[in-house]
């Protein structure tokens, strides 16, 4: 389907048909960005959506080491730090 940009006040945007907004369920909030050569239109991701996810698959495989494998203490921790 082929449509023209419009002008929109100081800005330009397309009309988009009832039709392709039925059939993608868009509606309200939208999220809006741009990839290589195209403008993605898309319902908007939810923060961290994923995250559980991931972290559940990560876990799983074993690949999570600690980042913090108890080396050495370092001043703070010997001088500084109370307990």
């Amino acid at each position: 389907m082929k449509t023209h940009i419009v002008q929109i006040g100081n800005s330009r945007g397309v009309r988009i048909p009832k039709q392709l907004l039925e059939q993608t369920g868009l509606n309200g909030e939208v999220e809006i960005r741009a990839e290589k050569n195209e403008i993605i239109i898309a319902k908007p991701r939810m923060p961290r959506a994923g995250w559980a996810e991931a972290a559940r698959e990560l876990a799983e495989s074993g690949n999570d080491p600690l980042l913090d494998n108890g080396g050495p203490l370092t001043n703070f921790d010997q001088e500084e730090w109370e307990w």
